[in-house]
């Protein structure tokens, strides 16, 4: 009685989150996605290259409401203005524009992404590019999408891998070291690439269009979202230490579409760091 009283209750539970993920992406691709194709303005949060546009405010704002209404009690970890309300049972970790930069001088690698926490463990992710019109979609343990459609890791080798990466833009006394670690890289893969936005870069690996990637230091709501999507498409993700990446802190994000081709990517970052330099 107990085993199928605990079968009912997860299925149940499987069928509140595929009704949270079908609003949370009605939400996310309706209003906050018009937003996103509205006009801004462009503003400095310290210096020139970290910007902020009215929409990352206007979309965050709009997101924060509606996934209060959506699920009551709920808690944010959010990009803008430090938004921080982590101390509860389900967290929504945001993302109103990742590659802002790219936004702000209208290159289309950019998107919005929202990821919800529960107990502190991933429970869905959705990646939405207005310009490129590419929406990906995962639930925990129920596979990976991108516009309706199955998407799978690649399965080629380290060698033939295409590696997605950046100079640690906001931290630059850590160039030095990316410099080193994506010339090794490079020297063994096939070629790099730098589209500006991690959270569609790990979709892209997650779709089996790119297979490696490499970032010194980024936020949670940088790769929450995209990072369960790579997961349910069969891609693996870690941090400096071989775990998970943080979902409270910052964290290097080390990602490949398989864990042998991890494994090399992170041994080779270890050749060039002894520990994270913060």
């Amino acid at each position: 009685m107990t085993r199928k009283t605990d079968i009912f209750a997860e299925k149940k539970k499987t069928k509140e989150m595929e009704r949270l993920l079908e609003k949370t992406v009605e939400i996310v691709r309706g209003a906050a996605g018009r937003m996103v194709r509205s006009g801004f303005e462009v503003m400095e949060k310290g210096d020139l290259t970290n910007l902020v546009t009215s929409s990352d405010l206007a979309v965050q704002h709009f997101l924060t409401g509606r996934l209060a209404e959506l699920l009551p009690g709920c808690g944010f970890l959010c990009e803008e203005e430090d938004f921080r309300d982590e101390a509860h049972e389900y967290v929504w970790i945001i993302d109103p524009i990742d590659g802002t930069a790219n936004y702000a001088r209208g290159i289309a690698d950019c998107c919005i992404s929202v990821a919800l926490t529960r107990n502190g463990v991933l429970q869905l992710g959705v990646v939405y590019s207005p310009a490129r019109q590419e929406l990906y979609t995962a639930l925990a343990g129920k596979g990976a999408w991108c516009n309706g459609r199955r998407i799978r890791v690649s399965d080629r080798p380290f060698e033939d891998g295409l590696f997605c990466t950046a100079m640690s833009t906001y931290r630059k006394e850590f160039a030095k070291t990316c410099s080193d670690i994506i010339f090794d890289v490079y020297m063994q893969s096939n070629d790099t690439r730098r589209f500006g936005s991690a959270a569609l870069e790990l979709c892209m690996m997650a779709a089996g269009i790119i297979e490696l990637y490499f970032e010194m230091r980024l936020q949670p709501w940088d790769y929450a979202a995209a990072g369960l999507i790579l997961r349910e498409a069969g891609g693996t993700l870690c941090s400096f230490d071989g775990a998970f990446p943080s979902l409270e802190k910052a964290s290097m994000v080390i990602a490949a579409n398989s864990q042998a081709s991890c494994k090399r990517l992170l041994n080779t970052v270890h050749r060039h760091l002894d520990a994270l330099p913060y």
